[in-house]
């Protein structure tokens, strides 16, 4: 925003004031830095539309997230929790990592309107707030075994194993001659005396009733019958062709198949729960004022 403003404007408006944490101010250059950060972070996994939905829904609850940060930063300091320089240093190099070239890694941070030295410090305080929160909350996290057990006899419908449909896939890079491997195929042509010859690749895939697959790959795959073959599916520029080989009806999974799923879930419930307990008190009895944003 601030590169259409004047140079003037642009500085009055990074150093605004937004909030003041105990003795401590939030800028709203804090918060441009902040989106920057996180859309960097994001930019390795997600593109175009969903990379901005990503940012956009992380940017609705930017502030509390922020004065929330820095009541655990003041907390790491009041505790006098210390992170080596390696240890961020080793984070900087794995993110380096990600890119062909130093002027790559450069530019990136460059558009976010970031310095190597500025990220290095956003680490910094994520490795100092991880070590707070697992002294002060994730290591008082107990999962009964009773309590795995309990949740499992009430919710017994969430553990059914969706049919399976076990394939072996056929990829060719050429649409006529996938059309000719699939009818060979159909007409009872074996597999091996194909590969004499034609030019592709095969593979094993198994996929589940309800999995998020692509839209062309579900209806090729759940509309065989056993032993069938499908016609070619096209995918970027490859051509796929799909033999059904097996089909595993869904079934209910035990306790013991279901308990590690059911120990994750309860953890994560009982370490949100306890974060936001606990932050609710570090806010009770911090000085909070937000002047705005």
């Amino acid at each position: 925003i601030c590169y259409i403003l004047s140079a003037t404007s642009c500085l009055y408006a990074e150093d605004k004031v937004v909030a003041v944490v105990n003795n401590e101010i939030i800028t709203q250059k804090d918060l441009f830095d902040f989106l920057g950060f996180i859309r960097m972070q994001y930019s390795r996994e997600f593109k175009g539309k969903v990379l901005e939905e990503k940012v956009q829904a992380m940017k609705q609850d930017l502030l509390q997230r922020l004065i929330e940060d820095r009541l655990i930063l003041q907390q790491a300091k009041n505790d006098k929790v210390i992170i080596e320089p390696s240890r961020v240093k080793a984070k900087i190099n794995e993110i380096k990592k990600r890119y062909a070239l130093e002027s790559e890694f450069e530019n990136d941070l460059s558009k976010q309107g970031l310095v190597q030295a500025d990220l290095e410090n956003k680490i910094r305080e994520q490795m100092l707030m991880y070590a707070v929160v697992e002294q002060k909350v994730r290591a008082k996290v107990i999962i009964r075994p009773d309590e795995i057990t309990n949740f499992y006899n009430q919710n017994k419908g969430q553990f059914l194993k969706s049919e399976e449909r076990q394939l072996t896939v056929i990829v060719l890079d050429d649409e006529s001659l996938a059309k000719a491997v699939s009818y060979q195929m159909r007409q009872g042509e074996k597999l091996a005396d194909l590969a004499v010859k034609y030019p592709f690749t095969v593979d094993k895939l198994s996929a589940w009733k309800g999995e998020d697959l692509r839209k062309e790959i579900d209806e090729a795959v759940f509309s065989l019958g056993l032993g069938e073959v499908s016609a070619p599916v096209k995918i970027d520029e490859k051509y796929y062709v799909f033999k059904l080989e097996n089909i595993i009806a869904s079934r209910q999974l035990d306790l013991a198949q279901a308990q590690d799923k059911i120990q994750a879930y309860l953890f994560e419930k009982k370490l949100q729960e306890g974060l936001t307990k606990w932050l609710d008190e570090l806010k009770k009895l911090a000085y909070i004022k937000i002047t705005g944003n």
